[in-house]
């Protein structure tokens, strides 16, 4: 992988379904690049495509057509071992709904991925709970998941998603399922702990409020990508 790549780059990334004789086209060359350290909001109508571009981006879903490149290696090609091997080290996923395992405790949920990638059971049960007690959960290590809030099980997901120190974070919809109230502060944590690892991040959001607070925005309209510095449709010439 290349230090000056972006974390993240998207070339002419094309996605459609067939639904009977009708083919849906949902991603229509879709062009994004996230620097290292950048947080990206992602923005945009329910069934524009969103998830499938965060699926995309997240080597859980192939592309029609077009290409992912994470650190400037090509992954759009990759079989199935290297792309979960890239998805386990490379990767941190955060979800609506915060999927968590409901017969492990929070410390045992954000063990889990750590463990799953060779981690030593001492050193995963001390990030887990060093990332907990970031997120303020010091007191709820032996919570199992029907224990906690929903903010506090978001947040125990958002640990998850950075138990195995990734380089790119895709978060879909984050905050969605919380109060206004839970969803700022949990917000916050997160783009707190986002910006002191140096983490880039791609956040899918409804909120415009937490959008704006990211480093820029980008939104998905009829299938093409907008840069909302510029205002216009994103075409390759624009990006490269």
């Amino acid at each position: 992988m290349s230090k000056n790549a972006p974390t993240l780059e998207l070339k002419n990334v094309y996605r459609s379904f067939k639904q009977g004789s009708q083919t849906l086209e949902v991603l229509r060359g879709v062009n994004l690049d996230i620097e290292k350290g950048e947080v990206v909001a992602l923005i945009g109508p329910s069934g524009s495509g969103k998830s499938t571009m965060l699926q995309i981006a997240g080597l859980l879903e192939q592309p029609t057509k077009g290409e992912i490149y994470l650190d400037g290696q090509r992954c759009s090609k990759l079989g199935d071992s290297m792309r979960t091997l890239l998805r386990r080290d490379y990767l941190g996923f955060v979800y609506q709904y915060h999927n968590l395992l409901a017969d492990f405790d929070a410390t045992e949920n954000v063990m889990l991925p750590q463990l799953i990638a060779g981690t030593p059971m001492k050193q995963a049960k001390e990030k887990a709970e060093c990332l907990l007690k970031r997120l303020g959960l010091e007191k709820r290590f032996k919570h199992r998941p029907a224990e906690l809030s929903g903010g506090e099980q978001q947040r125990v997901a958002i640990a998850r998603a950075l138990a195995n120190a990734p380089k790119l974070l895709l978060a879909d919809e984050p905050t969605g399922n919380l109060d206004p109230k839970t969803s700022e502060i949990v917000f916050g944590e997160l783009l707190a702990i986002v910006k002191e690892t140096g983490l880039s991040a791609l956040i899918a959001t409804h909120n415009f409020e937490l959008a704006d607070r990211m480093d820029r925005k980008v939104k998905l309209q009829e299938g093409k990508l907008i840069d909302m510095r510029a205002s216009k449709f994103v075409s390759d010439k624009n990006f490269y």
